[in-house]
């Protein structure tokens, strides 16, 4: 029983490692997170200091937690790792095409194919949030360039017809971008509508003062002639 006891304290020395590594990597997968976080919020309010600074500063938190975990692959393979890595994705994705900049591939992002296309698909959310400031303004170019990438984002997505275990639950991420593409197009086309009836009520507006500005003029010119008769 002896030799029992020597195992059991083997085993609680390897646990003890993995629940100090797995709380590390819980702490970091937090961090990374809300950097990805400002900065989404920071390209969203054209803050393109505070975007590059805290791209900067999630890419050092991502490269951290992928080299500490090197040597645990269950931990970096866990859901809050990969949800992180997932926002990382989404951040440096985001703020790229709403600068019209390349988009990054998982090899530069260093991350895991299925992450990469997860973190893909909630960039679509993230661009129709942009989408929407802009045609609060009224109708822009700008909204149907973004609209174009959301559809080039699900077209790619939805050809990826795996099961769930391959890619981590794509398939729903995509359906859920289907909906958000949608709703989407419905407003940029009302948008661009209202765009045209302002352009045509304009159109109208001027020819009915130039038509009114002609009458008067004829009137004008009549008025002294008719006095001339009557003299």
């Amino acid at each position: 029983m002896h030799k029992l006891e020597k195992i059991a304290d083997q085993i609680r020395q390897k646990f003890d490692t993995r629940t100090a590594m797995r709380d590390q990597a819980l702490a970091q997968a937090r961090q990374l997170t809300r950097a990805c976080s400002l900065a989404i919020r920071a390209v969203h309010r054209d803050d393109k200091d505070a975007m590059e600074a805290q791209l900067v500063e999630a890419g050092k938190l991502a490269s951290a937690l992928r080299d500490e975990l090197k040597s645990h692959p269950d931990l970096y393979y866990a859901g809050y790792t990969q949800d992180a890595l997932k926002e990382y994705v989404e951040a440096n994705v985001t703020c790229a095409l709403i600068q019209n900049h390349p988009l990054q591939t998982p090899e530069e992002l260093i991350v895991e194919e299925s992450t990469y296309l997860n973190g893909l698909a909630e960039v679509v959310g993230e661009l129709r949030r942009r989408t929407l400031d802009i045609l609060r303004s009224g109708y822009s170019e700008e909204a149907e360039r973004l609209l174009g990438y959301m559809d080039e984002i699900y077209s790619v997505l939805v050809t990826m017809d795996y099961p769930d275990a391959i890619t981590n639950g794509l398939r729903r991420q995509t359906d859920l971008a289907r909906g958000i593409i949608e709703k989407t197009r419905g407003d940029v086309t009302f948008s661009l509508r209202g765009e045209h009836l302002a352009q045509a009520i304009r159109k109208l507006s001027g020819q009915l003062n130039g038509g009114s500005h002609g009458d008067n003029s004829d009137e004008g010119s009549r008025l002294p002639i008719q006095r001339d008769e009557d003299d």
